[in-house]
């Protein structure tokens, strides 16, 4: 270790390491560490209860709705009037889990009747509303 014993030569660079500050740093880390490792591998001993975790199998149901070419509604296949579908909602939306509305509209059917089901759908409540449609080929 070099602690300055040569004065005659000032201007000449000092190729030693200085190892003071590294094994104070060393050592301070050593306390540290020593010091720490107690305190985080402490622990309790708990005998927690156990429980099962099971998936529900309740799924909500699905009600369609088919909006045809000349207007007609039909709910789940069974032709409905505007007040039918409108209280047949209603009784839907109050069901918990709420079943998800599926619209099927045909492809000549007018914008209007499809509107029409989609405005009766969030009027009674009903929060999963989605349309169905046929894929085009490619």
């Amino acid at each position: 270790m070099a602690f300055g014993g040569n004065e005659d030569n000032d201007s000449e660079v000092m190729s030693e390491i200085n190892m003071t500050p590294l094994v104070d740093v060393m050592l301070v880390l050593l306390i540290i560490f020593m010091i720490t490792v107690p305190v985080l591998s402490h622990s309790v001993k708990l005998d927690l209860p156990r429980e099962r975790n099971v998936p529900n199998l309740v799924k909500p149901q699905t009600v369609t709705i088919s909006v045809t070419a000349d207007g007609g509604v039909h709910w789940n296949a069974v032709p409905v009037d505007a007040a039918t579908l409108a209280s047949r909602l209603q009784g839907a939306a109050g069901l918990e889990p709420q079943p998800e509305v599926h619209i099927h509209g045909d492809r000549n059917a007018r914008y209007e009747e499809v509107l029409g089901a989609m405005a009766a759908a969030q009027r009674a409540g009903i929060l999963k509303l989605g349309f169905v449609t046929d894929p085009t080929p490619r």
